[in-house]
């Protein structure tokens, strides 16, 4: 039987080898990234439209996703605040169809709650997250959500289990993808330096500009093959998640 002091060596050496590698901690976006956000929405919405009587089909779904992602924009630039993006975005999806008996902060309460019960992995996302613990990566969450939200999805999928921390943007005061966001989550991060760090997101505007504004190398997961619409620094490309272990790799 091996004793302590052999089980700590065997960890050193773990260790050593993962910090001689260019990368050593890997800052993961949540939602699209991890999880699948998009599957989670769906089902949130359907879910609390129908409690409240309320329509909901496929067309009234890609509305609701089209207006939602322009107010996280909105947010990102800094020119909204969360609660401006959670609760505007009912709103002025509620003015569209011409609703009126119901509140937007009350559907608004409801659907994260619910959003926050359901999860759904990325394909070989929890597999790879756990492999990466093995090999000795840190390995952090860097997300904008709403933070009751993300941490019910943390705890039900079994992230907060193996993530060695999570950022949500408003318990640090500033948005992904600003620099003082990431100033505050380095602040945090004792004995990480920001060359050894990479960061993998789906979003060119709050993860790769993120990375960027950073100074941290940056990973984009891109697995619909969709054009570079935005002027930004990526370091590297992937289609799948398990892509990434070969990045770290020859990183």
């Amino acid at each position: 039987m091996r004793d302590a002091k052999h089980l700590e060596s065997a960890y050193e050496i773990k260790r050593l080898g993962v910090q001689m590698k260019k990368y050593t901690t890997i800052l993961w976006d949540l939602d699209q990234t991890l999880l699948n956000f998009d599957r989670s929405m769906e089902h949130a919405l359907r879910a609390v439209f129908e409690q409240y009587g309320l329509p909901i089909d496929e067309e009234i779904t890609a509305r609701y996703d089209a207006i939602n992602k322009s107010y996280w924009l909105r947010l990102e630039s800094g020119e909204l605040t969360k609660e401006q993006v959670t609760v505007g975005r009912f709103r002025t999806l509620f003015e569209e169809l011409e609703i009126a008996h119901v509140k937007p902060e009350e559907v608004n309460a409801d659907y994260q709650r619910e959003l926050g019960n359901v999860f759904f992995y990325m394909d070989g996302a929890k597999e790879l997250v756990t492999l990466l613990k093995e090999k000795g990566y840190r390995q952090y969450v860097v997300t904008n959500g709403v933070n009751t939200t993300q941490a019910n999805k943390m705890k039900r999928s079994g992230l907060d289990q193996i993530m060695d921390g999570v950022f949500v943007s408003e318990l640090m005061g500033y948005p992904k993808p600003r620099k003082e966001y990431f100033d505050a989550c380095f602040a945090a991060l004792s004995g990480v330096t920001r060359e050894e760090c990479i960061l993998v997101g789906d979003s060119l505007t709050s993860d790769m500009r993120g990375a960027e504004n950073a100074g941290v190398a940056s990973c984009w997961f891109n697995p619909t093959g969709r054009a570079k619409d935005v002027e930004v620094r990526t370091d590297y490309e992937i289609r799948c998640l398990e892509e990434l272990v070969s990045v770290l790799e020859r990183g």
